[in-house]
């Protein structure tokens, strides 16, 4: 029997930079961030950041992070890409948000996809793909086995220059019973993006559109018939057979990291922010000195940078940990371990906005925190995000309920 050579060589194609490191991509980002600082309030007022930054980050491999070396990625894991999406969001609130939660989809699309899927969607070697995580729409069968998917999705954060939609809709299982999620995966081809984001209250430039799906195909291999967070992967994944461990991991875990990553990026731009305000300006009262050498000004700087430092640290022992259990093996990866990292992720949320909310935004001064400020727009930004869901109702509560449940064996 004959080998489809054309598949196998692609399997064998390389990145674009064969020999790029981790170290090289995560130095790429912070070297970004005096740019994406500069171009804050261009990047809201577009709702999105440039066709040039794009292809920057494209250049830079970015989108290529956690895409499989199978198809033309660097699989450099997700550690790399905390500390690249911590850097670009340090710079620019919006344009990390944007990256990251367009990016990070890889990992999911590389871990649940069947190996069908995964030739089709990693053609490019590149990735761009939001995601939602609440059902909407109506997903019907076709006669040959098919989707036929309708429905409009909020909050597709990264649909600008995507390549793919994540949603999820409620169908009628096979055997009968009441609906149930189903996740799909979208081409670009099948749906469009709606012009609807920009009047929310921060994270304007995040790319947070609307998308729209008419009469869109999906093929069945695209399906997932359960919710992404809710897939168990303590019996293997597609991508632990196909790439290794780290396409075994926790998807639970993962989303909820992108909130803490997140979180810390932008608490750290307000410090860079706050710092320079230090060095620049002078006390409001007698006796009259650069902030620097000001005993409160001090206090309040080392208390912020002490709460950012650990809530970064914690942020990057989860990417530890769960790498470490991947690694231990598809039984590691237990509901109670992601909930417990879920539970770190939390309180290195609480730790950031903390140290901006308290310490940074209060003191700044009025004229630091006039709109278009840099540290006006980091605290309008982290105010959307601790609303977010995932935030201020899976991580501050669900979260911790089901940790309990799943210590105690209550389901």
């Amino acid at each position: 029997m004959g080998v489809d050579t054309t598949v196998f060589e692609h399997r064998l194609a390389g990145p674009p930079e064969p020999d790029l490191t981790p170290e090289d991509v995560v130095a790429r980002a912070e070297a970004m961030i005096p740019a994406l600082v500069e171009r804050q309030a261009e990047t809201e007022q577009r709702t999105y950041y440039g066709q040039d930054v794009h292809e920057q980050f494209s250049r830079a491999g970015f989108y290529r992070i956690l895409v499989p070396r199978r198809y033309g990625g660097y699989e450099f894991g997700i550690d790399t890409f905390v500390r690249v999406v911590i850097n670009l969001t340090r710079g620019c609130p919006s344009t990390g948000w944007m990256y990251c939660l367009g990016a990070a989809h890889a990992l999911a699309a590389a871990t649940i996809l069947g190996e069908a899927a995964q030739e089709e969607i990693f053609a490019s070697g590149e990735f761009i793909c939001p995601a939602t995580v609440m059902p909407g729409g109506t997903a019907e069968r076709t006669s040959d086995g098919d989707w036929l998917i309708n429905g409009t999705w909020g909050y597709c954060s990264g649909s600008p220059y995507a390549s793919h939609f994540i949603g999820h809709a409620m169908v009628t299982p096979d055997g009968g019973g009441p609906p149930e999620p189903m996740m799909f995966i979208a081409p670009r081809s099948q749906w469009s993006r709606l012009d609807d984001w920009g009047g929310a209250l921060g994270l304007k430039g995040s790319g947070s559109h609307s998308i729209r799906i008419v009469n869109g195909r999906v093929p069945d291999h695209y399906t997932v018939k359960q919710h992404m967070s809710q897939i168990d992967v303590t019996g293997g994944t597609p991508g632990r057979a196909l790439h290794g461990p780290q396409y075994g991991g926790g998807q639970l875990t993962f989303m909820v990291l992108e909130d803490a990553l997140l979180a810390v990026g932008m608490a750290r731009g307000a410090l860079d922010a706050y710092e320079e305000l230090m060095r620049t300006r002078t006390t409001p009262f007698p006796p009259i000195v650069p902030r620097s050498e000001d005993p409160d000004f001090q206090l309040r700087y080392g208390k912020a940078a002490g709460l950012i430092a650990t809530a970064e640290a914690a942020t990057l022992d989860v990417a530890r940990q769960w790498h470490e259990a991947a690694d231990a093996g598809a039984a590691a990866v237990t509901r109670e371990h992601e909930l417990g990292l879920a539970g770190i992720c939390s309180e290195a949320v609480a730790l950031s906005w903390r140290a901006v909310e308290s310490y940074l935004f209060p003191t700044a001064g009025s004229s630091a925190v006039r709109s278009g400020e840099r540290i006006e727009r980091v605290w309008r930004d982290m105010s959307m995000f601790v609303t977010h869901a995932g935030v201020s109702t899976f991580l501050a509560t669900i979260a911790k309920r089901d940790l309990a449940k799943a210590r105690f064996g209550l389901g």
